[in-house]
This record gives structure tokens, C-alpha cells and sequence, in this order.
């Protein structure tokens, strides 16, 4: 565990959870800054950047709708996506087995293996930070994170339905 953590007991629960609210939006920030970085050295917008990481853990191709829904973007603007990103040849549209009026999408494998590359260096230096804590610890720094994206899907989604005011 890290050094500058405090020890059960050390800090009020609501101390506790101050800190954690400000390390979260700080986290937030400084990983945008982090994907505006690795976006620009390998020579991508932040949003397709986002788009090729969420295509890396998708499990196989997907349409251009599940795009839109990972992303967040409307229809038109994944399809934009799609097109730019077909054009600098970092994804590839395959026809969907299933459907043939459909096409898929998948990362075209030199640019998984460019944007691999690139990820080297960062990957190594966040896995050494989770190096230093336990099983039991990794598991509850997992199972915030998930629960953090559910919720801040969620909210993501009701944002969007409520629209501006």
C-alpha cells in the first residue's frame, strides 16, 4: 500500500471520503490530460483515442450503433468516427456474417500493434503503482472502479435525457 496513506483509524470516515472525492476528480483530470498526451503521440483526436480503447476490450468486432453507445455518441457522429478512423487506417470494416446490409468494425492490426507500442511505457509505469498492494486490496480498487463506471454511466444517461435546462 502506498506510503502516504493513512493507517486504519488514522482519519474520520468522512475524511476519508473528502479525500477520496478530490483524488477522484483529480485522477479524472489528470487522465484526460493523459489521453490528450498519448492521443497526440500517436497521432489521433482524444475521442477516436477513446473509441480504439474501448474497441481493444470489446471481445470481437462491433457495429458502428455499438460505437455510438460506448462512446456516448449519436449515430452520425460514430459513423464520422468510423469514416476518420478508416481512413487513417487504425480500424477496418468487415462485413457482418449475420447481416449483410451491415459492416463491423475492428482495429486494424498494425494499429493495435502501434498503439500497443505506445501503451508500453504507461502500462508498465500504472502496474508498478498497483504493485504495491495486496490481493485483498486490488480486489476493492477494482471493484470501486467498476461500480464508479456503472455509475457514472448512469449518470452519463441521464444527463443526456434530461438534456440542458
Amino acid at each position: 500500500m502506498s506510503t502516504d496513506s493513512p493507517r486504519p483509524g488514522e482519519w474520520s470516515r468522512a475524511e476519508l471520503l473528502a479525500r477520496i472525492v478530490t483524488e477522484s476528480q483529480r485522477h479524472y483530470a489528470d487522465y484526460s490530460l493523459f489521453t490528450q498526451a498519448m492521443a497526440d503521440h500517436v497521432g489521433l483526436h482524444p475521442t477516436d483515442m477513446q473509441c480504439v480503447s474501448l474497441l481493444d476490450m470489446e471481445p470481437g468486432p462491433v457495429s458502428t450503433g455499438d460505437i455510438a453507445r460506448l462512446t456516448g455518441l449519436t449515430s452520425g457522429s460514430a459513423t464520422r468516427l468510423v469514416d476518420r478512423l478508416v481512413k487513417a487506417g487504425v480500424v477496418e470494416r468487415r462485413a457482418d456474417p449475420d447481416d449483410r446490409r451491415r459492416s463491423l468494425v475492428v482495429l486494424a492490426p498494425a494499429a493495435r500493434e502501434r498503439i500497443g507500442a505506445a501503451w508500453d511505457v504507461p502500462g508498465r509505469a500504472f502496474g508498478a503503482v498497483l504493485d504495491g498492494y495486496s490481493d485483498a486490496e486490488l480486489a476493492v480498487i477494482g471493484d470501486y472502479l467498476h461500480r464508479a463506471a456503472e455509475v457514472g454511466r448512469a449518470q452519463a444517461r441521464r444527463l443526456h435525457a434530461e438534456g440542458r435546462p
